[in-house]
């Protein structure tokens, strides 16, 4: 009689002759052998009958599998979770360990045909065991988690106050502020996102590792793995919609009203930020944690867990990128492309492995694409002030809205100027529009930002140089030139636009702006001016008397006229009056001595004299005020 043992080591001899003999005669030759090395292997025992000579081998397996299908089946047929009582949950495994056990001896023998009968029915049995064991991994899983409510800091995309996780106590100290008082909730001070939360109990962890170790072994790894990714991923989609993310289609949120928009990319920012700050590395660790020492399972589980929402949250962001390049979209686009960048060593951190490698690709892709956006937006800005039209010309000569817009525009967008740098460096020029600035970004050692803000610059002052000659009077287009050209120079010069133009550029425009003073002294004053020159030798009474008449009229429509012009600078305003009056002062003073010089007509001088040197200074100090209008001269 043999025992159990040596009936498994004579089925494994059995076997080995089975495989390695050609043919029955060389199976033979090897039993034989077998028999001469060591007594146990005579070859009475190693007959190929094991049923006929010694049938205790395969009834012993019988009997094995027997107790077992009585042991598993009766917690397979169980109307309550096993795991509500650790001693079943301990009997359950257990038994399956002794059903893993019995395949994995067994399964060498598997060409036995009874061998091969019993372990067909371990395998089955074992299907079922699984089966089950799913169930309860499944069952623990949405139990533990019912305990766990991350996302009542936020409601509606807004944060009701800083939040921690560090311990159970400290939820329960904010939830009981939250009384009748109805009191503002005070939660712990978080300084950065380095949280990871144990969305799990440890126990209920451990009992998952110990029935993911099972189900792997058993060869059940997917259904392992798409059991923890299907209840996990669910609670990713939850906090994501309580962060007040909504599931949109690309088509969706393109078709969405700007100013919504702009609700939910606020509102994305919040839910990107926590899920990789705090909600994709909890679900790392908890993976890691349930599947330790499992680590394909644990990155394949982590992946299955996290694809879906950080695609959701992908999309949305490149939905947005390929979307319009509208110039009011820049700054929301700069909040989503920093977004992203600064997230990057995130996206890096926590989707190391080669499961997730397309969703940091992705990522990385959609983060680039956010700078082809930024640099259409420019293109689209500039194609904006090329087509504002030159029609109507702006009473008075005042601020045009397109330079108001522009300007403030830049400023704005400067704020950002480390992010446009990196944009601008980082973004191949691509438009055949943009071959200019690629031959200036060459020869030049300026930023390509500061090449890109040039060229804007230049499109604007075309822009009003084409909208100047709208204006039939020659001074008065000066004047236009004067209040754009100074409001284009205090702009940059009192903003970090001032920084990227650099002080050239604020020098050699400041000096225009002197050119286009100029321009309109020359066009405005010198006809007047002409009027009183006096030739060296004595003029006639007569002659005298008519320049002054003349003079009157000339002085009197050119301040009628422009008083009603604007400048809005009160500086320049000043600047401009000093001049007409250093221009005009000294001539007229002049002029009135030698008439009055003249007896004839010093008797009448009352009569012909209309003003005096003081009342011609006094009408230069109510030029420019725009008395007659001036809807653009308003400053802002």
């Amino acid at each position: 009689m043999v025992d159990n043992g040596e009936e498994k080591l004579l089925a494994m001899a059995r076997h080995i002759a089975k495989t390695m003999g050609r043919n029955e005669s060389m199976a033979d030759d090897i039993l034989h052998i077998f028999s001469n090395f060591d007594a146990r292997f005579s070859l009475d025992k190693l007959s190929d009958k094991p049923d006929e000579l010694d049938p205790r081998g395969s009834a012993d397996l019988h009997r094995s599998l027997k107790s077992l299908d009585r042991r598993i089946s009766q917690y397979l047929v169980a109307d309550h979770p096993i795991w509500a009582d650790s001693a079943d949950s301990s009997a359950f495994l257990d038994a399956i360990d002794e059903l893993m056990a019995i395949i994995r001896d067994w399964t060498p023998m598997a060409r036995d045909k009874s061998v091969g009968n019993y372990l067909a029915r371990a395998d089955d049995l074992m299907q079922q065991a699984m089966f089950r064991v799913d169930q309860e991994f499944r069952s623990l899983m949405d139990r533990g988690g019912e305990s766990f409510e991350l996302t009542r800091h936020f409601r509606n995309g807004e944060s009701t106050g800083d939040f921690c996780f560090d311990s159970e106590e400290d939820e329960d100290v904010a939830e009981g502020i939250l009384g009748d008082g109805l009191q503002i909730p005070v939660a712990q001070p978080v300084t950065d996102y380095n949280i990871v939360i144990d969305a799990l109990p440890s126990g209920t962890i451990g009992d998952l590792h110990e029935i993911s170790k099972r189900m792997v072994a058993a060869g059940f790894e997917k259904e392992c793995s798409h059991a923890y990714s299907s209840c996990r991923r669910e609670f990713l989609e939850e906090s994501l919609s309580r962060l007040g993310l909504q599931k949109l289609s690309i088509d969706e949120v393109q078709k969405m009203q700007w100013h919504d928009l702009e609700e939910e990319i606020e509102r994305w920012m919040k839910a990107i930020s926590v899920s990789l700050r705090v909600l994709f590395p909890s679900e790392r660790h908890l993976c890691e944690r349930v599947f330790v020492g499992l680590s394909s399972t644990a990155n394949l589980s982590f992946m299955e867990v996290c694809r879906g929402s950080t695609i959701q949250l992908l999309n949305f962001a490149d939905a947005v990128a390929i979307g319009s390049r509208a110039p009011e979209r820049l700054f929301k686009i700069i909040d989503m492309f920093e977004t992203l960048r600064d997230l990057m060593p995130e996206f890096d951190s926590v989707f190391p492995d080669l499961y997730c490698s397309f969703l940091r690709n992705e990522a990385l892709t959609i983060w680039k694409s956010f700078g082809g956006t930024i640099k259409g937006i420019f293109m689209e800005l500039e194609n904006l002030i090329r087509r504002d039209p030159a029609k109507t010309p702006v009473p008075g000569g005042g601020l045009h809205p397109i330079t108001r817009y522009v300007m403030n525009y830049l400023r704005a967008a400067c704020k950002s100027r480390q992010t446009l740098e990196q944009v601008f460096e980082e973004v191949a020029l691509t438009s055949k529009d943009y071959s200019k600035l690629e031959d200036r970004a060459a020869a030049s050692s300026s930023s390509s930002l500061s090449v890109q803000m040039e060229w804007i610059m230049e499109v604007l002052e075309s822009n009003l140089e084409a909208k100047s000659k709208i204006y039939k009077d020659l001074s008065l287009s000066s004047v236009f030139l004067m209040n754009n050209g100074r409001y284009i120079v205090q702009k940059v010069k009192d903003s970090e636009l001032g920084s990227v133009l650099g002080e050239d550029w604020i020098r050699k425009h400041s000096v225009k702006n002197r050119q286009y003073l100029g321009n309109y002294l020359r066009s405005s004053w010198s006809k007047v001016i002409g009027v009183l020159k006096v030739d060296s030798g004595s003029l006639a009474p007569a002659a005298m008397k008519e320049k002054l008449q003349s003079f009157n009229v000339q002085f009197e429509q050119v301040c009628q006229t422009q008083s009603t012009w604007v400048i809005f600078e009160h500086q320049l305003r000043e600047e401009a009056r000093i001049s007409v009056a250093k221009t005009l002062l000294p001539a007229y003073q002049k002029f009135v001595g030698r008439y009055q010089s003249l007896p004839e007509l010093a008797k009448r001088t009352d009569r012909y004299l209309k003003y005096t040197v003081e009342d011609v200074e006094g009408r230069i100090t109510e030029l420019f005020e725009g008395g007659g209008g001036g809807g653009g001269g308003g400053r802002r």
